[in-house]
């Protein structure tokens, strides 16, 4: 007979370890993030509220050359340049510079995460010999010439043309329209020298699509001819970075100019690449350039740890109204307060959990970049990873940014405290490096092709075959193949509550549950998709208008 349920105890707790939980948090790449803990510590590097834009432009620019001195500048590159050779160890070091400045940490950023590592990874090892040198030591500052204010994360059909003249061996690089103007681009408008272009491919009258290119762009302060821009002026954070606009009218780009480790043009103007599938190169240009999204990740998490590490300290501090059961009629810390500890330990416990899964990111950034995993797979997964992280995270760090501000009340309304400058310089992050709404969108897009081919392997290819096994998978993910039937047949055996709530606490069966519901929802997904697909793109889009997001 089953026995009577009993009242619930509490799990027992323990202190934690302190130097195990630090040792965790740290990671791989311990010692360089004390270090870059150290130099953002130095008060020089430091935001200075209420600075006028070009003065905060002076400062961040300056602040890069103590970060170039102290080796910020060369832990990802070559060793035969100088550099470290560590892409991990380099974006963990990275992520810690958002406690001195934002605006430095993306300043830098701009140099040697975009700029630079855009030569890096799609130069040949002579432009990088011929070049990388310049944009480590800062002696040629450079942008990276993406986006466009047209057309904005869709890269593949930027605007921007660069057609080859056989008979000069130069390419000919123009903005045909405003639209196809590059835009938000950092060291734009002030400080940079050169610029990775991203421009359309035409040679022999052929469009090869996207391919960057390496532009000199100023001489001191004024533009080389052909080239036009424009500075897009205050911003509602980072105004430290000096972002503008580029253009180019008919600017004439020597031939060995393109970037060429995935495509070459000889003289005659014959195209040739390794990667003979233009989507499949299209994508691997791409995914060279992911650390930015890795970083931006990073970035987040640090900036939600800081307030929370703020807000936490004042709720232990600020005391409001006595206790009822107090004798003396002293007052309540917030922290004592359920409400108040409600709204900071939930996001505490999270941001634990999104530092943990950007560790795992690094360790699977480091492997692709450092070439001792690099493999197809690692790629994609890498790509998708990236994406859904810094979607996830920067979204969490604006909730939680917000969040610590009315914890604080009006202290967190003070500029000193820095929650509200946080709040401002990372609003950007839901679009830096591509919008949060269509980096998910592609996340769940590779989710539904990657269960799409698994189920291709077990025959369900009609309709009927498919219903069926996704009714059959949905019931068993929600209960038979999930810790929900462990839990239930604890509470009908012995109608021992504990044992039921032990399975759901239990780490793998919590692992379960949440892979499960991804199967489950990417099953729905696929089906639901499954006729609009068939007819092709122009039924999926019909479908799209006439059901909505939902």
């Amino acid at each position: 007979m089953p026995q009577p349920a009993r009242p619930l105890k509490p799990l027992p707790s323990r202190p934690p370890d302190v130097e195990q939980l630090r040792a965790i948090l740290l990671g791989r790449w311990a010692e360089v993030r004390l270090a870059a803990r150290a130099l953002a510590a130095d008060p020089r590097l430091h935001t200075v509220p209420g600075l006028p834009m070009a003065e905060q432009r002076d400062r961040v620019m300056a602040n890069l050359e103590i970060l170039r001195d102290n080796g910020a500048g060369r832990r990802a590159f070559p060793p035969r340049l100088g550099g470290g050779g560590d892409p991990g160890g380099n974006l963990a070091g990275f992520e810690e510079l958002v406690l001195a400045d934002p605006s430095l940490q993306i300043k830098a950023g701009v140099q040697w995460g975009l700029f630079a590592a855009a030569i890096l990874h799609l130069g040949t090892p002579e432009q990088q010999d011929r070049w990388l040198p310049g944009a480590m030591d800062l002696s040629v500052p450079g942008a990276f010439a993406m986006t466009e204010t047209g057309h904005g994360s869709d890269v593949a059909h930027l605007a921007t043309t660069a057609t080859y003249d056989p008979t000069t061996e130069e390419f000919d690089l123009h903005t045909p329209v405003p639209a196809a103007r590059k835009d938000y681009l950092g060291n734009a408008a002030l400080h940079g020298r050169a610029a990775v272009v991203f421009a359309q491919l035409i040679t022999r009258g052929v469009n090869h699509g996207v391919h960057a290119f390496y532009v000199p762009i100023r001489r001191g302060r004024a533009f080389r001819r052909g080239v036009g821009g424009r500075d897009d002026g205050l911003k509602g954070g980072l105004n430290g970075v000096d972002n503008g606009q580029l253009w180019f009218d008919h600017v004439r780009v020597p031939r060995q100019h393109l970037l060429a480790r995935y495509a070459a043009v000889a003289p005659d103007g014959t195209y040739a690449s390794p990667v003979p599938s233009p989507g499949r190169r299209f994508f691997v240009m791409l995914s060279s350039l992911v650390q930015g999204r890795v970083s931006i990740d990073g970035a987040s998490v640090r900036a939600a740890q800081v307030a929370l590490a703020i807000a936490v300290r004042y709720a232990t501090e600020r005391r409001q109204f006595p206790a009822a059961d107090a004798v003396d009629g002293g007052e309540v810390a917030l922290l004592g307060y359920p409400t108040h500890r409600r709204r900071l330990l939930i996001p505490v416990a999270e941001a634990y959990a999104a530092h943990i899964a950007h560790d795992r990111l690094l360790d699977l950034f480091h492997g692709v970049f450092s070439g001792v995993d690099d493999t197809p797979e690692n790629r994609r997964d890498l790509e998708t990873t990236a994406a859904a992280l810094k979607a996830t995270s920067s979204r969490f760090a604006l909730d939680t940014l917000q969040a610590a501000r009315e914890a604080c009340g009006g202290a967190g309304f003070l500029a000193a405290n820095r929650i509200v400058s946080l709040r401002a310089d990372l609003d950007v992050y839901a679009t830096f490096e591509g919008d949060n709404t269509v980096l998910l969108q592609l996340v769940a897009g590779r989710l539904v092709a990657a269960h799409g081919a698994r189920l291709a392997g077990t025959g369900a290819v009609s309709p009927g075959a498919m219903a069926r096994l996704v009714v059959e998978r949905a019931a068993g993910l929600a209960l038979h193949r999930t810790p929900l039937r462990r839990a239930a047949q604890a509470v009908r055996d012995a109608g021992d509550a504990r044992r039921a709530v032990g399975h759901l606490r239990d780490d793998a069966g919590q692992r379960a549950l949440l892979t499960g519901r991804v199967a489950a929802m990417a099953e729905e997904l696929g089906l639901a998709l499954r006729a609009a697909a068939r007819g092709g793109p122009a039924a999926a889009a019909r479908a799209e208008r006439e059901h909505g997001p939902d």
